[in-house]
């Protein structure tokens, strides 16, 4: 936690110079579709599908599919394995594949100022199509939602943050440090059930190469399948 606190300085060190960094802009859209739940018992699992279209919202960025299954300790206290597949289409050449393997831990901090406070923290193993070596990289998310009304949990005010250190270079581009910051701000929306609906803007810092960021602006939305 102390290298990925050092990491996320040294991002709003570069961010707050832009003579060392240059930075580009994109609006895109993020889709995903997740479903979750008890396989049996404290047994569970999740499986999400994620379209992300970029490049001012005109076509496919990025395609993730994901899923983990999970073992729950306490009501608050859930370890998780899981793998991800992620395709990056290129424009005219062969498109980029990503294999991930993680390791996810997701518990409940409290519920300060009569909300919820919860922590995600992932641990991913990555190897892509480009290049041969393993890149380890670590992610935190710190997030918080509060019913609108206090006798009501229909719509949450919610808010979250996540940053990306990478822990290892890599030949095919990663490189040790802060790799990327995601901060949202929305709302979720309760559906039949314990099903919810989230939408709002998430915005994406990244560090790209030679010192270069990019910010993208997305309009997030995220359907959550609980059973």
């Amino acid at each position: 936690m102390r290298r990925l606190a050092l990491c996320l300085s040294a991002c709003l060190a570069l961010l707050s110079n832009p003579s060392r960094a240059a930075t580009s802009q994109d609006e895109q859209f993020w889709l995903n579709l997740t479903a979750m739940g008890s396989v049996k018992d404290e047994l569970v699992y999740f499986a999400e599908i994620q379209p992300r279209i970029g490049d001012g919202v005109s076509r496919v960025d990025q395609s993730l599919f994901r899923g983990a299954v999970g073992w729950k300790f306490s009501p608050s206290l859930t370890l998780y394995q899981g793998y991800a597949h992620v395709v990056l289409p290129i424009e005219g050449g062969k498109d980029i594949n990503e294999e991930r393997s993680f390791q996810q831990l997701s518990w409940t901090l409290g519920k300060p100022w009569s909300g919820e406070l919860s922590s995600r923290t992932r641990l991913e193993q990555r190897w892509r199509s480009d290049g041969d070596d393993m890149g380890w990289r670590l992610r935190e998310m710190l997030r918080y939602e509060k019913p609108l009304r206090a006798d009501s949990d229909a719509v949450n005010a919610l808010v979250y943050a996540e940053g990306f250190a990478a822990l290892n270079h890599t030949d095919w581009g990663a490189r040790s440090g802060f790799d990327q910051l995601r901060s949202f701000v929305g709302a979720e929306i309760g559906l039949p059930g314990a099903s919810t609906l989230e939408v709002g803007y998430l915005n994406q810092v990244i560090n790209q190469r030679a010192g270069n960021m990019r910010v993208n602006h997305v309009a997030s939305v995220t359907l959550f399948f609980r059973h």
